[in-house]
């Protein structure tokens, strides 16, 4: 079994975005090259950006869609780069995106004759409903992302519930649970991180402070979270709530927590970048709010438990999954009254909350180094087990999509051979005209 990998991830989000799953790819791609080979990613142009990583990120074409979807498009039918993944000597290709870098990955499949394996990160039935008016094409755009997941080699899902929610889009596959880590060492930043994010944001030691982080879309539960603090205030409590996030809808949530009159008890901070300062925030706060059924993981309620941080689940729900009622999370039903309850009762008994958020870091808490670790293993697996098997065109029983990207890999193949050929010609030209050259001067010299 091989142990030296070379590993391809593919994703359409990567920083300068900042999300799980980009925040997935980075961890995945620094272990691999520090412990087991070479990791690359191929990720979507942006522009003015200096990627300054351990690994080699690969940008290829991309569309500006980030007022649509919130990043940039990739363009994987471009020709102008195909060609430069072919000399890397890849081992296997792990996308984790089943759109744009899924396709990328199908046509490097029939060039390299290398596995595909693919994560499911997020309900992305939600994202085309949001994005798509129209249940017809919403269908469509549905049946099409079942379909191109469906011709990977292997699929990883985050969570049971990520895997359910495959299911019930029509996928008929077999899935493998691969959970994910965090970054985060365990335990909570020291007393002058703390100290430090206090004075900066305002908070006191001894005023229940609670958090979100996350993308500031409605469907991750904010609601739920601004008409229970509504609730809280309406019964006097004192409290100050954190936001930390940005893009997608924070202008509404912001206006709707005016609106509710408790703005002034609200801190949004937009995005966070550095990792420490993050850190420092959840180990500043005294109870995270998650109540969101859209995220397939929830790796931010991990790095909350990394940081001593207890949380607040909807029941049932992947975040949820594998967690203990009133020991390491609290567990409610989806809805504003639910959760306000929970405030009410045990949202400033800090002792209690600060006992919840201790049990989650000893019993919750899992490193990026030791998903990774698992993941890899799993790599050798797939890898010496696989064979190519090259799609019989416009045969049903095999993809046929996958016969145009075969032939388009081999298109991409041909143009950069006859670019070489060019290029050689023209120096072997320059080499004849140089010793031509040098000729005429020798005869020159001699005769005259």
């Amino acid at each position: 079994m091989k142990d030296y990998l070379n590993v391809c991830l593919l994703n359409d989000s990567f920083p300068p975005n900042i999300d799980g799953v980009a925040n997935t790819v980075v961890n995945y791609a620094n272990i691999i090259q520090r412990k087991y080979g070479n990791a690359y990613v191929a990720t979507p142009y942006y522009p003015d950006v200096k990627d300054n990583y351990l690994f080699e990120v690969m940008r290829y074409p991309s569309l500006d869609t980030s007022k649509f979807v919130g990043y940039r498009t990739g363009m994987p039918l471009d020709l102008t780069y195909l060609t430069k993944y072919y000399d890397l000597n890849i081992d296997l290709l792990h996308s984790h995106c089943p759109i744009a870098s899924t396709f990328l990955a199908r046509i490097l499949r029939h060039q390299l004759k290398k596995p595909i394996i693919l994560t499911y990160h997020t309900k992305f039935d939600i994202d085309i409903r949001n994005a798509i008016n129209g249940k017809f094409i919403q269908d469509i755009a549905i049946n099409a992302l079942v379909e191109n997941i469906s011709t990977v080699d292997e699929v990883w899902v985050v969570s049971r519930g990520a895997g359910e929610n495959l299911k019930s889009l029509g996928y008929k596959g077999d899935y493998i649970v691969m959970p994910n880590g965090v970054d985060f060492t365990k335990g909570k930043s020291s007393e002058e991180t703390i100290n430090a994010i206090r004075e900066e944001y305002g908070l006191k030691k001894d005023l229940p402070t609670y958090l979100f982080v996350g993308r500031m879309m409605w469907y991750k539960g904010i609601k739920i979270i601004l008409d229970a603090l509504k609730i809280l205030d309406d019964h006097g409590r004192d409290f100050k709530m954190m936001f930390v996030g940005a893009n997608g809808e924070i202008d509404e949530i912001m206006q709707y927590a005016r609106d509710l009159k408790i703005f002034d008890k609200c801190i949004f901070t937009g995005a966070v970048r550095d990792r420490e300062k993050l850190k420092g925030i959840f180990s500043s706060c005294d109870l995270f709010l998650f109540p969101s059924t859209f995220d397939t993981n929830g790796i931010v309620v991990r790095e909350a438990a990394a940081s001593g941080l207890g949380s607040v689940l909807i029941k049932d729900s992947c975040a949820a999954e594998d967690v203990t009622a009133d020991r390491n999370a609290i567990l409610i039903n989806e809805n504003a009254d639910a959760m306000a309850r929970v405030l009410l009762e045990r949202g400033d008994q800090l002792d209690y909350l600060h006992n919840i958020g201790e049990h989650a870091m000893n019993e919750l808490y899992s490193s990026w180094e030791e998903s990774v670790d698992r993941a890899v293993t799993r790599y050798r697996e797939v890898v010496e087990g696989y064979e190519y098997k090259k799609p019989r065109f416009l045969e049903m029983d095999y993809d046929m999509l996958d016969s145009f990207f075969m032939f388009y890999a081999d298109i991409a193949t041909s143009i950069d051979n006859v670019k070489k050929a060019n290029e050689e010609l023209k120096f072997t030209r320059k080499r004849i005209e140089d010793q031509a050259l040098n000729n005429l001067e020798d005869f020159l010299d001699r005769w005259l």
